[in-house]
């Protein structure tokens, strides 16, 4: 991936960091988004330069408001001359989820409405961006990271599972309109992964547990078990690959 490019948002943390990392490995430059900790993004950034040899940026990015990524990709375009890959990665939780994270009788339209934005509209509207620069250069990968929350029941995660099933429909929709650009739109599902994210839900221990005893493999996922499917899906192992959802989750959905 020498000379290639990867743009992906929330890339401090969890499953982000560790695509950031494993694209840096195989030589792409980087460019990562982050909600308020330039700190964490900086320590990375050097990590990662220092340690593969390669540029890395980050910009700050709030995902409750999409529209803002016109001007971070102003940013990106100042940094570097070329984006080969897209990822969709950040989500929200914390406040920002009260009333979307929940039984269903509980749920109230402001908290479903801020996952739609983080997860939809913030898809749209990146993978917009990126697309107008992929076109200049022939084409490109891009990937919504989704869950199979929207697969199997997950207590609470009625509002998290409909927006994953729905930007699920928009990466096909997607694919079937930016093919004939040369680029290529699928999605990765994850089942639940280790990280702090997770840690955060208030039944984190109950959902461990049932992962581990649903999953043949007997354990539960970690973060870099999604960069392998991300890699292939922006090699040309995969240039025949698009409109889909791989589904990473240790065999849970199954069992």
């Amino acid at each position: 991936m020498k000379d290639k490019v990867l743009f992906i948002s929330g890339g401090t943390r969890g499953i982000g960091k560790a695509i950031v990392y494993a694209f840096a490995e195989k030589g792409a430059d980087v460019a990562f988004t982050y909600n308020s900790n330039d700190a964490v993004a900086n320590e990375i950034i050097a990590d990662v330069e220092s340690k593969y040899g390669i540029k890395a940026r980050a910009y700050a990015l709030n995902i409750l408001e999409p529209t803002t990524y016109k001007d971070v990709f102003k940013q990106f375009d100042a940094d570097f001359d070329r984006i080969d890959y897209f990822i969709s990665n950040a989500i929200i939780s914390g406040r920002a989820v009260v009333g979307g994270f929940g039984p269903f009788m509980r749920l109230k339209p402001r908290g479903l409405d801020n996952i739609w934005t983080a997860t939809v509209d913030a898809f749209v509207v990146g993978s917009q961006e990126a697309a107008k620069r992929m076109e200049k250069t022939g084409g490109g990968s891009i990937i919504s990271m989704s869950s199979t929350g929207n697969l199997v029941y997950t207590p609470h995660y009625a509002g998290h599972g409909s927006n994953k099933a729905a930007v699920e429909a928009m990466v096909r929709y997607a694919a079937a309109e930016l093919g004939e650009k040369g680029i290529r739109v699928n999605a990765v599902s994850g089942g639940p992964i280790d990280t702090d994210a997770l840690k955060a839900f208030p039944n984190y221990e109950e959902v461990k547990t049932e992962v581990v005893r649903r999953s043949p493999l007997s354990r539960m996922g970690d973060a870099t078990d999604l960069t392998g499917a991300c890699l292939f899906l922006c090699s040309n192992e995969s240039s025949w690959l698009t409109g889909q959802t791989i589904v990473i989750d240790g065999g849970t959905t199954f069992m």
